[in-house]
């Protein structure tokens, strides 16, 4: 080690560098590990992603952080899900939320009774057995309620925000806690003559900064992972075919809901996602498929307020490093790998990159390889499992349009095609020990864009449907009644965490 604590260097803030200072700054000793952060106010970052997933509240909650102090600062709203439109079918919607849906009925879980229930013709809408879609549809929020015994406890909840405030807020909360930040731009990476590992990065003015382990947070770029130690990226652009996105913030609209929006379009899709002060949009599209004009048009025609800037281009490819640790580099964020922000799961990438990393952190400068070995197994898995479910989105769809003629006919990962043809068999999901979304999130998005089960689990057949029937019924009205006495979330906004004007 370099003196008598292990340097960790971090190259790049945004937010997945300054996520990574935090949890740094919160976890390890200080008198073990010393933390600097490289960045320059000269790189610019990509700072689209608004809208996350209820497992950011779980980092915010392990750093510590006050919830009502971070919404403020980062002119936050709640989250219960993401509402689809225009996927499947033009004319269709759906939300695929967090939460479950209906409870425990008889022997069968609660899906196998909505099956066969709903082939008899005497289940209403699987969306209306879910407490946040139902909260959600009506611009409603709570916070959950502690009873497990009230529908009203049957979710979770995450945030959108402006991710430059947010690595903006980490920064002030990490550098308070010892982390060290370093302006400049990096001009040189060395590598040790033997080992190929990385010895320090130089900066524009001379600076040479010297660590045992070094994290790359250096966005698309992968500065470190993929231009210095040549890690290939995987391309999985034949399944997930959109390159390109258009960024542009609008004037918050009245319709403030508690949910993400993303609607299909000819060439991709638009996102929404309404803060604070503002509401964010972009469109993420092909560009074999339309023009940068023409995309720009089509996402400026869709706001639902006034434009506050010109719309932004970014570029980018899908897949993941091959490795996303490799020698003494960790890549997390863009710099490890880019999936679209279709179902907001580009923070919680990071989120579990640090998290792994703290788990398997080395102490000696000789990092033993089954440290690397185990952090890349888990991410493949985290990758690779979004992954199918972002190309469930895509291959579900009407071919009504040359993109989307070629993403329902293609060929798909074998993982995927056989999760679709047990869901198609009797609704059966496999529920991961490890890796994002649970059955609930499949079922949303199955049903949503119209794969339905042929036949339902047999042990579904053993009450009567009368039974079956009332129990529904029963379950949907107590969701209304419940839904409907929740505050608007724009009310519940203005009491608990109002941001001050930007």
């Amino acid at each position: 080690m370099m003196g008598d604590r292990f340097e960790l260097v971090i190259v790049g803030g945004g937010t997945a560098g300054w996520m990574c200072a935090a949890a740094c700054a919160a976890k390890l000793a200080p008198a073990r590990f010393r933390v600097r952060l490289i960045e320059s106010e000269e790189i610019g970052t990509v700072g689209v992603g608004e809208a996350t997933l209820p497992q950011m509240k779980d980092f915010n909650d392990f750093l510590g952080l006050d919830e009502v102090e971070f919404m403020k600062a980062t002119q936050a709203s709640f989250k219960l899900g993401i509402e689809f439109v225009n996927w499947g079918r033009e004319g269709d919607r759906y939300i695929h939320p967090f939460g479950t849906f209906g409870r425990p009925i008889g022997e069968a879980d609660f899906f196998s009774y909505w099956i066969r229930a709903n082939r008899a013709g005497t289940a209403a809408p699987l969306f209306d057995y879910c407490f946040p879609i139902v909260a959600a549809l009506q611009n409603r929020f709570m916070l959950p309620v502690g009873d497990g015994n009230d529908v009203r406890s049957a979710f979770a909840y995450a945030y959108h925000l402006d991710a430059f405030l947010y690595a903006r807020y980490l920064r002030g909360w990490a550098e308070a806690r010892g982390i060290e930040r370093i302006e400049g731009r990096i001009v040189d990476v060395e590598q040790h003559s033997e080992s190929g590992d990385i010895a320090a990065v130089k900066l524009a003015s001379g600076t040479r900064v010297g660590g045992d382990m070094f994290v790359d947070c250096s966005g698309f770029r992968s500065l470190l992972l993929g231009g210095t130690l040549g890690v290939d990226l995987e391309d999985w652009s034949p399944w997930l075919p959109c390159d390109s996105a258009q960024a542009v913030p609008s004037a918050r609209s009245a319709d403030f809901t508690p949910y993400t929006r993303s609607t299909r379009r000819t060439a991709g899709w638009q996102w929404r996602i309404p803060l604070q002060h503002r509401t964010g949009n972009g469109y993420v599209y092909s560009s074999a498929d339309i023009s940068d004009d023409e995309a720009a048009a089509t996402l400026l025609a869709n706001l639902d307020g006034e434009a506050l800037a010109d719309p932004r281009v970014l570029r980018f490819k899908a897949g993941k490093r091959e490795k996303a640790w490799a020698k003494n580099c960790v890549g997390m964020g863009l710099a490890g790998g880019f999936l679209e922000p279709l179902e907001s799961t580009s923070i919680y990438l990071v989120q579990m990159a640090i998290m792994h990393m703290l788990t398997l952190m080395p102490d000696e400068r000789a990092i033993d390889p089954a440290l690397p070995a185990g952090f890349n197994r888990v991410m493949d898995v985290e990758y690779d499992r979004i992954r199918d479910f972002l190309i469930l989105h895509y291959i579900a769809n009407a071919p009504d349009a040359p993109l989307w003629e070629r993403v329902t006919t293609g060929d798909i990962p074998d993982t995927l095609a056989g999760k679709i043809e047990r869901f198609r068999h009797r609704g059966y999901i496999e529920a991961y020990r490890d890796g994002l979304f649970g059955p609930p999130s499949w079922q949303a998005v199955f049903v949503g864009q119209g794969i339905e089960p042929r036949a339902a689990d047999r042990l579904a057949d053993v009450l009567p449907a009368a039974t079956v029937d009332e129990r529904l019924a029963n379950l949907a009205a107590t969701i209304a009644d419940a839904a409907a006495t929740l505050p608007l979330h724009a009310d519940f906004i203005a009491r608990y965490c109002p941001a001050p004007a930007p």
